[in-house]
Parts: structure tokens; sequence; C-alpha cells
């Protein structure tokens, strides 16, 4: 898996997104405490809107974005962003009324919302080979992973030695290294074949998504990974605290076993994916996650329930979320042409943190008004619901390059004349890597 890092742009972009990341953990921690500061017992309520603003930034913003960022030079656009980030973070310790915390976090959630679609888009570009890609994405998944894990403990050791509103200024400093690590290299920044609108442009991504069966089938999916994360983050403290009378230290470890076992999907799926099929692997990691926390709901409604079975079932739910997960890039890699890839990766920044916008405060509100096990079978009856509509929309038989013809076309067009896949007798018919494009507007295609 490491073997990907020999490539230069790669690793350059690689450290970028990880001191990101940390950063970002970094200014959580900080946000928090400097909620209460401000809030005091109602601090849980500024960060609850401090959440919804991100992900409402997330939803509607990332489309727009993509729509914007195909008109300037990827690397530009990726600097000009981190550094964007960066001054908001440099403004955070200096914020007196709460306001100011809900429109600077909402200037920072919105330049992310701009600058993640876009980054993601740009890895398919600079590692073309599926196999370095397929690692390249284990690498992200296992970043994020360690993120959640290193952060709040690098800001409780830094808290020792400085106060909480420093801690913005590490995040500033990580934003910044990142806008030098992103600027150190040449990125390909594809741009579209025609001069179109804004709305066409901010529309595209969702258009192709939605006309992809594969993508369709990505979004069942992600409702699966949005349910079960949501049962994890959301009800985590209430299970262990209130639920077992445990301690905030057995908090952090149920959450850490949720992080290894995303870790460990991340490390096993390269060598998985080379021998399965994208769509088993991602069916099969949905269905060990809701088994799990179904299991779960079984025995804590026949027994007290204890820690340890919460543990292990927080362990194969992150098994199976990273397998959900972390083979997206692949089918959206897959899915549209280079010049159409930041689009369709904004689509599923969107459409996915819009699962999330459902799913957090279903998971909150079922596990407040009826406790643990209606909870997890509320969120368990919405993810078997995406695994179903995930293995009606996404054909089993789902090869990448499709026989079709273009009777509308010249025989001489462009398109007609480019290699493919194989001869055909028919002069308007070849096969090659279908996308929904200009040309392809249904798939599969309507003479197939």
């Amino acid at each position: 898996m490491l073997a990907v890092l020999r490539n230069r742009t790669f690793r350059h972009m690689f450290a970028a997104q990880v001191i990101a990341i940390i950063g970002t953990g970094l200014a959580t921690v900080a946000l928090g405490l400097i909620a209460y500061d401000l809030a005091g017992a109602d601090a849980s309520i500024v960060l609850s809107i401090a959440l919804t603003i991100k992900m409402v930034s997330y939803v509607t913003l990332a489309p727009i974005a993509a729509a914007v960022a195909s008109q300037y030079p990827r690397r530009n656009w990726l600097v000009t962003l981190d550094i964007l980030r960066a001054l908001v973070a440099l403004a955070l310790p200096f914020v007196s009324e709460i306001w100011q915390i809900y429109v600077l976090i909402f200037v920072m959630q919105a330049s992310s919302a701009g600058f993640t679609p876009a980054f993601q888009a740009t890895i398919p570009d600079v590692l073309s080979d599926e196999e370095d890609y397929t690692n390249a994405l284990s690498l992200s998944r296992l970043a994020y992973d360690i993120e959640s894990l290193l952060s709040p403990t690098l800001a409780a050791l830094l808290l020792t030695l400085v106060t909480a509103n420093s801690l913005f200024f590490g995040t500033a400093a990580g934003f910044i290294a990142s806008a030098l690590l992103v600027a150190s290299v040449v990125l390909p920044s594809p741009r579209p074949s025609a001069t179109t609108g804004l709305y066409h442009r901010t529309t595209l991504g969702i258009r192709i998504y939605l006309k992809t069966p594969r993508l369709r089938g990505l979004l069942g999916l992600t409702v699966v990974a949005a349910s079960v994360s949501a049962m994890v983050i959301i009800n985590t403290v209430v299970i262990i605290r209130a639920d077992l009378g445990l301690s905030e230290h057995m908090v952090a470890l149920t959450l850490a076993a949720f992080g290894a076992g995303s870790m460990l999907a991340a490390v096993t799926l390269p060598r998985l994916l080379a021998q399965r099929q994208d769509r088993s692997l991602m069916i099969a990691g949905a269905l060990i996650a809701i088994l799990a926390q179904t299991g779960l709901a079984a025995y804590a409604s026949l027994a007290n329930a204890t820690v340890l079975p919460v543990i292990l079932c927080w362990f194969l739910s992150g098994f199976g979320y990273s397998t959900v997960l972390t083979p997206s890039g692949r089918l959206l890699k897959r899915s549209a042409r280079a010049e159409d890839r930041p689009a369709v990766f904004a689509a599923q920044f969107t459409l996915s943190h819009g699962c999330w916008l459902i799913t957090y405060p279903l998971a909150g509100w079922s596990m407040s008004s009826f406790g643990m096990v209606p909870s997890l079978l509320v969120l368990n009856a919405l993810a078997i619901l995406g695994v179903l509509y995930a293995r009606i929309q996404w054909p089993a038989h789902d090869p990448e390059s499709l026989p079709h013809g273009h009777p509308e076309l010249a025989a001489d067009h462009p398109h007609l004349q480019a290699p493919t896949d194989h001869a055909q007798s028919d002069p308007k018919r070849h096969s090659h890597p279908y996308v929904i494009d200009d040309l392809h507007k249904t798939y599969p295609p309507a003479d197939q």
C-alpha cells in the first residue's frame, strides 16, 4: 500500500491531507471548549447548531463550488481555499459572541465544501493506475481513522502547555502547510470541453450521478454508512455514560473500537478489491455492520447490556463502514470523464452529507425518546432499505465498456474515430468505457 507514496505528487497531496485533517481535529476540540466558555451549560446547543451549519453548507454549496472551480486551475483553487480556511482559524481565538462562531464556521465549512471534492477528484488524475488509486483510497481512509484517534490525544497534550484558543493557531498552521504542499506540485486541471452556464455546471454532477446505476447503488450504500456511523457518533456517550454508568475513558475506548475496525478494513481492502467486485464487497460490508448492530439490539433486549458487546459491535460496524465507503472513489472515477470528475465527486459529497443530515438528528431523537434498542432498530431499518435500494439499482453485471451506436453522428465524427475496445461491423457502433456525457445521455445505452 505504501508504494504509492513513491509518486511525488501524490506524496505531497497526501501529506497535505493528513496535516489539514489533524489541524481540523484540533479545531474541533478547541471549538467545544470555546463554546463552553461563551455559553456554559448551553454549549451543546451551540455545537449542534455549528454542526448543522456545517452539514447545510456541505449539502448546498459543494455543487456550486464545483461549478465555479471548473473555471480555474485546480492548484490555484485548492491553495486559495486552504489560505481562506487558515484565515478563519486565525480569527476564531478572538471571537467574543456566539454569532461570530456561526459566521466563521460557515465560512470555513463553505471553503471545505469547495476544497474536498476538488482534492478528491485530483487523485485519480494523478494516479491513473487502478491498483495505485485503490491503495491511495485506503491510505486516505486510514488517515481519517488515525486522525480521529490522534487529534484528541494531541489536543490533550497541547492543553497542558497552552490555552484552548492556541489550538486554533495549530489549525491555521495545518492549513498553511497544506497550501504549501499543494503549491509545490503540478496538478492536472482537465477543463470542460464546452463553455456552459453556471446552472448547467452546478447540476452536472447530480445529473451524471443519478443517471448512473452504480452510483445510485452507491447512494443506497451511503445511507447504510450514515445510519451505522450516526448511531456510533451520536449515541456512544449516552450508551456508555448514562445506560452503562461507565467512565469517560470507556467512551474513548468504545469509539476507538469503531476506528480500529475501520482501519482494519482500510488495510485489507486493496488485496480484496483485486480479487472481488466492488459491489459484492461493499454490500458485504453493509451487511456486516447491519448484522452487528441488529445483534446488539437483540442481545440488549434479552439481557442487561454490557460494554463488551458494544465494543465488539462498534468494531464490526467500523469494519463494515469502511468497507462501504473506501471503494466509493473507484466508482466515481469509473463513472465520469476526467473533466467531469470534480462535479461527480461534489455530487457524492453533497448527497452523502445529506444522508448524515438525516441520520444524525434521527439517531439523537430516537435515543432520547425511546432508548438504545429502538434507536438501533430504527437506524438499522433505514440501513436495510439502503441495501435493498443498492441491490436493485446497481446490477451485479456491471461492465465498464458497453457496445452502443451513434446513428445521429456523421461517420467521420471525431468520437467515432477515437480508439475503442473492439471493431464493429457498423461504423457508427463501437464499444468503450461508457459514462454519461453530452454524447451518451442514458445508462445503459438505449440501443444496447
